[in-house]
């Protein structure tokens, strides 16, 4: 797992380090320490991270900066920052965690176990952010009407009739969405409010129609929890 922690603390750096190599099991030389935006921004375009630790007063800098762009990637952000009036603005962003300082190692570790579970939907997401040949767009998330697998990727399914990919997968996204978006098939997710029909074909083949004609299929595991939820609402 390659881990990126942006803090220009050394002191903080250092000992949050040490937390995240105890929590994952690995040594603090397995983590990489920048001090700068334009740093961690060179690392990025040559690395891939799997999850980033971003401070958001880096010098004077402001680390919402580097987190706009940051989200948009492949890897999970977990904010770590004084600034906790901000913590609302970086849930809407779309990050995996903010830890207020000071911080514990029992702290670190709850927002590390996040990267493994979906128990704590992020009721306060507000958009997407894709990265295209024009810059960086913000999707809000209002306007997505289904997410389907992409390899390594997620393509986003939007209201207007686009389709644009996100460098996410769908199973990191999947634990950053709020609790109307529900995966329902391996290479599926939906928001809940979207479909129109589900029904059990011949063979035990569930599928979906959508408010927009398309239909999708429904995981045999994943069928009487959708059911129970659509029933719910």
């Amino acid at each position: 797992m390659n881990i990126l922690i942006v803090e220009d603390e050394a002191v903080v750096a250092r000992r949050l380090c040490r937390m995240v190599a105890s929590c994952l099991h690995i040594t603090p030389r397995d983590v990489v320490m920048k001090q700068s935006l334009a740093e961690a921004r060179l690392w990025l375009s040559e690395q891939r991270a799997d999850v980033l630790f971003l401070d958001l007063n880096l010098a004077g800098q402001d680390g919402f900066d580097l987190l706009a762009e940051a989200v948009a990637g492949p890897q999970h952000t977990i904010v770590v920052s004084a600034n906790t009036d901000r913590a609302m603005e970086a849930f809407e962003y779309g990050v995996l965690d903010f830890i207020g300082k000071p911080f514990d190692i029992e702290r670190v570790g709850k927002a590390l176990q996040r990267l493994h579970t979906n128990t704590a939907p992020h009721e306060r997401l507000r958009f997407l952010t894709v990265r295209g040949h024009k810059g960086l767009e913000r999707i809000p998330i209002k306007q997505i009407i289904a997410i389907h697998g992409a390899g390594d990727y997620a393509e986003l399914e939007l209201a207007d009739g686009r389709r644009l990919l996100h460098d996410k997968s769908l199973t990191r996204l999947a634990q950053i969405l709020p609790k109307d978006f529900r995966r329902i098939h391996r290479s599926h997710i939906l928001r809940v409010d979207q479909v129109r029909h589900f029904q059990c074909q011949p063979g035990s083949r569930y599928v979906v129609e959508l408010r927009n004609g398309d239909t999708l299929p429904v995981g045999r595991k994943r069928a009487a929890e959708l059911r129970d939820w659509l029933n719910s609402v």
